[in-house]
């Protein structure tokens, strides 16, 4: 239902509750009205016929007939003329005013008054004086019908006026209405021109900020979305990247250590084999030889070197712990000044590359910070394996973290980040209690 339509309906509902108090108003006076001519009326009738029969008693019935037939009709009362039988001799006739026309009956029952016929007896017979108000109900019954005509017809117009009134005061809101409809169908770009009336312009203004606020945030929507999508985008193509570098890793490590290892092996065997022939015959040769030795062995200690910082071959043969413990060893080996706490519980045997891997690189990047800008004395690395995730956790008593820790340039914390989410994990860093920097990083074992 329209707001004009309910408009209409309750002023249409005022009005027809104040027509009809009007009208049960009009028929309480009408009945007070009737009633109080009828008693007036019926008590001088009853008196003066009293007073008359007293006067034209010594004439009989015949002498009163004739007093009555010479009267006529009173107003608002019926007489009847009985004799000493009963019989009926005289009876009043009917009122020519209105002649034909009677109120309906529900009107009459509602106001009629309820007055007693009064008996006058005389010589041979009786008078019986009746209230007769049905021409005092008519005239009521009459005006009743003129202000239901008048009100009926004043009702319709005035009906008609508030309907084209409140049309003509309402028509901004339709146009409100279709902006907000063009809004539901996705069209934001939707404006409204300033609308006649202080409220339906407010009203215009206020959907002209929403709608602004709607394109606004849709927009926004889109760009956050579209920046989630390349995010999404970015990750698996850096996981892609990541698994290639890792595979890549693994297999120049298994090259170094296969072919290169064994070529250096075999070239400071030749070495040494040189040096032996040489011994006590040419002093240039065995320098030379000694030369290679040296420098064969050298290469092999730097390939033996690089190949875990490539590719832990622990973490394929014996997994993620044992992997852990041999980067701790050689951490404490290369420094020897530093005291280095490694706390690895019981992990799942069956870790799955890529966590394992990410595992080992968080753990191996925070370690190499740490060794390297710290300037720690202890450190103390915490692996643990919880129901649903692996926990890692570094922490040293150095110099804490720099300012700008994560500006351009620096790749070490934003791989870290990386890695973690890719897995839907989370990483923490900031100071530790021990006044140095703290890496806190869990990864879902699921």
């Amino acid at each position: 239902m329209s707001l004009r339509l309910k408009i209409n309906l309750i002023i249409a509902s005022l009005m027809a509750l104040f027509l009809g108090t009007l009208a049960w108003q009009q028929i309480q006076d009408t009945a007070a009205s009737v009633r109080e001519e009828m008693e007036g009326s019926h008590r001088v009738a009853t008196q003066l016929l009293a007073r008359i029969s007293w006067v034209f008693s010594e004439g009989g019935i015949g002498g009163m007939v004739r007093f009555l037939e010479q009267l006529g009709r009173i107003r608002a009362n019926d007489i009847r003329l009985y004799d000493a039988t009963g019989a009926l001799v005289y009876a009043s006739p009917p009122s020519p005013y209105k002649a034909g026309r009677d109120a309906p009956g529900w009107y009459t029952h509602l106001v009629a008054p309820k007055l007693v016929a009064q008996e006058i007896n005389i010589l041979g017979g009786r008078l019986v004086i009746r209230p007769e108000a049905s021409r005092a109900i008519l005239d009521g019954w009459d005006d009743l019908q003129r202000l239901m005509l008048f009100g009926t017809g004043a009702f319709a117009a005035i009906n008609l006026l508030v309907f084209w009134i409140t049309g003509r005061a309402l028509r901004p809101l339709g146009k409100i209405v279709e902006g907000l409809q063009r809004m539901e169908q996705g069209d934001y770009s939707t404006r409204l021109p300033p609308l006649s009336g202080r409220e339906a312009r407010l009203m215009s203004q206020a959907f002209n900020r929403m709608a602004q606020a709607v394109a606004d945030n849709e927009a926004a929507r889109r760009a956050a979305a579209e920046a989630a999508r390349n995010l999404q985008d970015n990750r698996e193509l850096t996981r892609a990247i990541q698994a290639h570098v890792e595979e890549e890793r693994r297999a120049i490590a298994r090259e170094l250590h296969d072919e290169l290892g064994q070529s250096i092996t075999g070239v400071k065997s030749m070495g040494l084999a040189i040096l032996r022939r040489s011994a006590g015959s040419d002093d240039t040769i065995r320098q030379a030889a000694q030369v290679i030795v040296d420098t064969a062995g050298h290469m092999y200690d730097a390939v033996h070197q690089m190949i875990p910082r490539l590719r832990p071959f622990a973490l394929d043969s014996f997994g993620l712990a044992d992997a852990l413990a041999d980067l701790v060893a050689e951490s404490r080996e290369h420094h020897p000044g530093l005291e280095i706490v490694a706390d690895i519980g019981n992990l799942p045997p069956e870790l799955g590359d890529t966590l394992a891997t990410a595992a080992y690189r968080i753990v191996q990047e925070s370690l190499t910070n740490a060794l390297r800008h710290a300037q720690a004395k202890c450190l103390h690395l915490s692996v643990t394996a919880e129901p649903d995730r692996l926990v890692l956790c570094m922490d040293d008593d150095g110099i804490g973290p720099p300012a700008q820790w994560e500006r351009a340039g620096h790749y070490g914390v934003r791989g870290m980040r990386e890695r973690v989410a890719q897995l839907n994990g989370g990483l923490e860093l900031g100071r530790s209690a021990r006044g140095g920097v703290r890496v806190a990083a869990w990864l879902p074992l699921q």
